[in-house]
Parts: structure tokens; sequence; C-alpha cells
């Protein structure tokens, strides 16, 4: 019992101990505001590249594509850990809109609409046709034309609170795309002049993913018309992948790697057909794997800042050590008193060690209480500034971020004082240790005391 009283007594009869606390507190707090928002931003950037891509991807890189899909979805479809799949074409091509003599290139995909919304959050992106995702193709200003969807980012801006000005129904604009399909061994499908094929679509919706790189290049198509402008249409219809939805409570790799071995399988028998060969090219990947290009560069970012942090610890422990060692200085004749009447070494030690778990307490409390207060106002805050200032964290006309995340990850809260913890104990360790090896004969000399 008195080693509680004597560390709460040290704690606050000593005004150094304030420093020790003020130092613990400003660096929790740092830590909780810092790692929060960088944890927030990395998992929404995740959740959105899985919305993105649903849960497993059968796909390939060529341009070409692969055959037979439509027996391998019929297999999909008769498995009981599948929710859903998706037939997609992804191919590129240049389109001219009316307005300019102007050509730009984009990414193309071709998705049957509706069958895609079951699969990944497709529907969630859209503006006009979110409710209605069947008749996503159908301009809401003339239902007879062919549409398109296209990337928010190739034809909105993003005003300065990072929203889009979207008006009754999308801008009347016709795009003439041109394609150059592909026979399934990668020669174009035409030749002469005629080797590109051409279409008209018009603007039927904007698809606003999160994504930067998505919204500014990407263009949806229907995916018949989408099949047969690259080619890959006739009597050995083809596609550039198959995006799988799992049932809940599904593990994403287990179930990829069921997949994989069902594509094994089907491979095998596939093995003498015409075209088996590009098969060989298919891969079947998690949305994990499938996206980590993307997704690594986020996750190193926030391993560094780890790191940054876990050296700033480091500089903590010093602190802590060099303050307990002055305390632990002034405290001699306590610590003279203390043995002289039989008290161990090792309860000298567990003394000052709790002294430090008092600080570490105290420190990570008032630090996670003054974080969980900052978060909860950040966007206000920031909105403030920009109002008064013309200050933002991340300029929202060129990042595609919506408000700053806040939300305090248990995990990484534990993380925080768990390492607070381990900080003080680890800062007061040496000092206690010496102040257990003082002897009383020294330390309560009468020139001393």
């Amino acid at each position: 019992m008195y080693k509680i009283v004597l560390a709460f007594r040290y704690m606050f009869k000593r005004r150094i101990s304030y420093i020790a606390f003020v130092s613990l507190s400003l660096c929790v707090f740092i830590v909780v505001v810092v790692m929060t928002v960088m944890a927030g931003l990395v998992s929404d950037f995740r959740d959105k590249n899985h919305s993105f891509t649903g849960d497993c991807i059968v796909g390939t890189d060529s341009l070409v594509g692969f055959p037979y899909y439509e027996n391998f979805l019929n297999i999909l479809e008769q498995q009981d850990f599948i929710q859903a799949a998706s037939p997609v074409i992804k191919s590129y091509a240049l389109f001219s809109p009316s307005w300019t003599q102007e050509s730009y290139g984009f990414e193309v995909m071709g998705i049957e609409p509706a069958r895609h919304a079951k699969v990944t959050g497709f529907a969630e992106t859209l503006h006009y046709r979110k409710s209605n995702v069947s008749k996503a193709f159908e301009p809401l200003y003339n239902s007879e034309l062919d549409g398109g969807i296209f990337g928010v980012e190739i034809l909105l801006n993003r005003d300065v609170n990072g929203h889009y000005s979207y008006s009754s129904s999308p801008a009347h604009d016709a795009w003439t795309a041109s394609f150059v399909p592909l026979t399934a061994k990668g020669a174009p499908a035409k030749a002469g002049a005629g080797e590109v094929s051409t279409k008209t679509f018009y603007t039927s919706d904007y698809s606003h993913s999160g994504l930067a790189r998505i919204d500014n290049s990407l263009v949806y198509l229907p995916f018949e018309q989408a099949q047969l402008l690259t080619g890959m249409a006739g009597q050995e219809k083809r596609v550039s992948a198959i995006h799988i939805k799992f049932k809940p409570k599904v593990n994403i790799d287990e179930g990829s790697q069921k997949v994989s071995m069902l594509w094994a399988d089907f491979t095998e028998k596939k093995s003498g057909a015409g075209n088996a060969a590009l098969l060989d090219n298919v891969t079947v990947q998690s949305w994990k794997i499938y996206r980590r290009s993307f997704i690594a560069a986020m996750e190193k970012e926030q391993m560094m800042m780890t790191v940054l942090f876990a050296l700033m610890g480091i500089t903590t422990v010093f602190i802590i050590l060099v303050i307990f060692y002055m305390i632990i200085n002034h405290k001699s004749k306590d610590i003279g008193i203390l043995k002289s009447i039989g008290v161990s070494n090792a309860n000298i030690i567990q003394l000052f060690l709790c002294f430090a778990g008092v600080v570490a307490f105290l420190g990570s409390a008032v630090g996670l209480f003054a974080g969980w207060v900052f978060l909860a106002k950040i966007n206000n805050i920031e909105n403030w500034l920009f109002e008064h200032f013309g200050f933002q964290l991340w300029d929202r006309t060129i990042y595609a971020i919506g408000n700053i995340p806040s939300q305090m990850a248990p995990h990484v809260v534990l993380v925080i004082v768990i390492s607070a913890f381990f900080v003080c104990l680890a800062g007061a360790a040496l000092p206690s240790w010496l102040a257990s090896r003082q002897k009383p004969v020294e330390t309560l000399q009468v020139s001393q005391l």
C-alpha cells in the first residue's frame, strides 16, 4: 500500500514529475491523432478498392481476353460459397467528344450493370441511376440512345469542399469511341483502313468510386457492345475477367483458393479446345492481391509513420529516464529511511516502477482524452481554418478525400496505451535499479540530513 501512496505523492508533490507527465501526454496525443487519421485513410482506401473489384478476380492482363467464360460462370453459379459473378470486358479506346477535335485515351470496362452491382459497389458510385442500376446505360434525356458511364473526374470538377456540381440530368454529350478489335491470336480483327471500330455513346451517368485513378480515366460501356467493339464477340466469345463475390462469412483467401482449384480443373478439361492456350495466362487472385500495387503504397506510408513514432517513443524513454534519475537523486533520504526499516531492493524498484505506472496511466489517459476531443472536432477545426485563413490539410480540388477520418480504432488505442506504459517503465528501469543499490549509511549521513 505504501508503494501506491508514495507513487502518487511523488507524482503530485514534485513539479519535475509534471514534465514527464506532459511529455507523455503530448506524445500520446500526437500519436493518437496522426495514427487515427492515417489508419482511417488506409482503411477507407482499402474498402474502396474492395468495393470496386469484388472479392475475387479471375482475369488476364492480355487485351485478347480468354474464351469459355460462360462455361466457367455456370460452374461458379453452382457453388454454395459464391453469391454472384460478373463477366467484364477491359480494354482501352480513344474518345472524341462532339464539342472538340481532340481525342482522349480512357480505360474501358464493359459490364452488365445489374449483374456487376451484385458483385461490387458499382451501384453506389452512380449519381442518377443509383436506385435503378439496370437502366444505368439509358440516358435520362433519351432512353433510346446508347449510353456510357464516365468517371466523375472526366467531366466534373471538385469544388474547395470536395463536392461536384451535378445538374438535374447528365450533360447531353456525344462521345465517339474508337477501338482496335483483336482476334484470339492478337492480330487486328480488321484489315486496312477499316481496322478501327467506332461507335458513338452519350453520357448516361457519372461514376464516383472515390479512387482518383479510376474516376479520371475509366468509362463503363454496355457489355455486349464493348465485347463487339474489342473483337471479343463471335463464335467463341471472350472476356477479360470474371469478378466474384463470396457469400457472407466466407473467408476471402479460402474462397479464392477454392476458385483457383475450380479454375485448374476447368482448364484441364479444356486443354484440348481450340483456344485453350489463352487460358494459361489467366490468374485467380483475391482483391487484396489484385489491387496490391495501389494499396501497398499507402500501407508503406503508414509503416513509415509507425517507424517515426517508434523513434519518438525512444526519445521519450530518455526523457523519462533523465527525469526519474533527477527525482530519485532528490529522494535519496526517503530511500535510505525505507531501507533502514527493512524494505528490500526489490520493493524499492517496485516503488519507482509503480510511480512510472502512475505517470503512464495519467499521461496516456489525458493524451487519449485530448486526442478524442480533437478528433471529434477536427473537421470543424479544418473548416474554421479554411474559412478564416484558407488552410486545408488536403486541397479537396486535387485530392479525392472527403472528411478527415476521426474514428479511433480500438486496436490502435490499445497499442498506444501499451506502448505508453512500456516507455515509462523502460525509462524508469535504470534509475529504479540505481535507487535500490543505494546504502542507508550513505544516504542518512548527518551531513546530508
